[in-house]
């Protein structure tokens, strides 16, 4: 059984297009009745219409398997007084979930993806921070690869801002143990008995996804069509406990040697 990322996994972080077999990957687990969790750091969009796109795109799956923060975002925040960063599409998402957004006098200070954080965005939140203001990453992604750059993603974000200032922080999505033990509780009713031990995670996030998931003993299985060219990049240079169990180009290739 498996938790699949999405973005440079499932889809390209170029232009959105499934990754090559990825469609058919998805379409096999189906026919194989094979349990899984589509599981997402989507952060932009609302979350059904994340999903639809993903339908719309060609991924045939309910959206019982499909799980993003955004879900999760209310038994972390309070709506009241929360100075959010992150791309526009995520601010206004964050209106039409209810949100109240406050930069004067914020009880939280949340972190989404952006590629352009200001150093007067950095000096506003560390402001926040040394006041009282609460840390919250959407996700704790290490890097964020758009436009065919790569940018330090909210994972190397809030590094920044709890080396600054002391602050802990919170993390609502991938790899909080709160987000995957959400994903297993949904994977169970499919699969009562599925465990972590019994699940393998695709992602191309190799340090924050699948590190994440390698602690609470999953396999893990990285692919380099997302954030990294080759493993080459990042495997060297990670602890041995976290390296992943198997790495591959793309879904192409899991589904060629696993199914």
């Amino acid at each position: 059984m498996y938790f699949i990322d999405v973005q440079g996994t499932l889809i390209s972080d170029v232009d959105k297009s499934p990754i090559c077999g990825a469609v058919e990957f998805i379409d096999k687990l189906n026919k194989e009745n094979i349990p899984y969790m589509v599981v997402t750091n989507n952060t932009k969009k609302d979350s059904f219409d994340f999903y639809e796109f993903l339908k719309n795109s060609g991924f045939d799956f309910g959206f019982d398997k499909y799980l993003d923060p955004l879900m999760l975002l209310d038994s972390k925040v309070n709506k009241n007084a929360v100075a959010a960063y992150g791309a526009q599409e995520f601010l206004n998402t964050l209106k039409n979930m209810g949100y109240t957004l406050d930069y004067k006098n914020p009880k939280t200070v949340l972190v989404a993806i952006k590629e352009d954080f200001s150093a007067d965005e950095y000096a506003q939140m560390i402001d926040f921070l040394l006041l009282g203001a609460k840390l919250i990453g959407m996700h704790e992604t290490s890097i964020y690869a758009k436009n065919n750059k790569r940018y330090p993603g909210v994972g190397a974000v809030l590094k920044l801002l709890e080396f600054a200032t002391s602050v802990d922080y919170d993390v609502v999505g991938k790899p909080s143990l709160a987000f995957y033990a959400e994903a297993l509780k949904r994977l169970q009713t499919q699969y009562a008995d599925a465990k972590y031990e019994n699940i393998t995670m695709i992602s191309d996030d190799v340090k924050g996804d699948l590190g994440g998931a390698k602690e609470l003993g999953m396999k893990t299985i990285f692919v380099t069509s997302g954030k990294y060219k080759t493993a080459k990049e990042i495997v060297p240079f990670l602890d041995k406990k976290l390296k992943p169990d198997e790495i591959f180009a793309n879904m192409q290739e899991i589904l060629d040697k696993e199914l």
